[in-house]
């Protein structure tokens, strides 16, 4: 898969939203394209977070406690938290078909955001605007 298609997938998650054109593409010039079978833990929970995934094609289950909370299919990500925080995973997510994942590793985004710190900055900006639509809608 182009990278040029890997910029727009990765354009298309909400905390990507302030990076500029140039810096999603550093970001897509550095993720991978992952391939699974079905029945496989793309992550577990509590293991630690390395990893950021955007789902290109197949689905997967997301449980946590051993309870399904979620399904992920193309377009949908997880992830995040980790990529950002290094943190445990919060969740499993096990593959219930072959599946194709965009895969941007903590090491590699990490790097980026060293070399280029705008990057931090509109990450950090898109981050304000979620968290005050998300207070906004939960105060009324």
């Amino acid at each position: 898969m182009a990278n040029v298609k890997l910029d727009s997938v990765l354009s298309s998650v909400p905390l990507f939203d302030g990076l500029s054109r140039r810096h999603v593409k550093r970001l897509a010039n550095v993720s991978e394209v992952a391939d699974f079978m079905a029945d496989h833990a793309i992550v577990r929970e509590g293991d630690p977070g390395d990893a950021f995934y955007v789902v290109l094609a197949g689905q997967a289950k997301v449980t946590t406690n051993g309870k399904v909370v979620n399904r992920v299919m193309p377009g949908d990500y997880f992830g995040e938290i980790s990529l950002l925080d290094g943190d445990v995973r919060t969740a499993t997510v096990t593959s219930e078909t072959p599946m194709t994942l965009l895969m941007l590793g903590r090491p590699k985004f990490l790097k980026a955001v060293r070399e280029e710190p705008d990057i931090a900055m509109n990450l950090l900006a898109g981050l304000a605007k979620q968290l005050r639509r998300t207070s906004r809608s939960i105060s009324g």
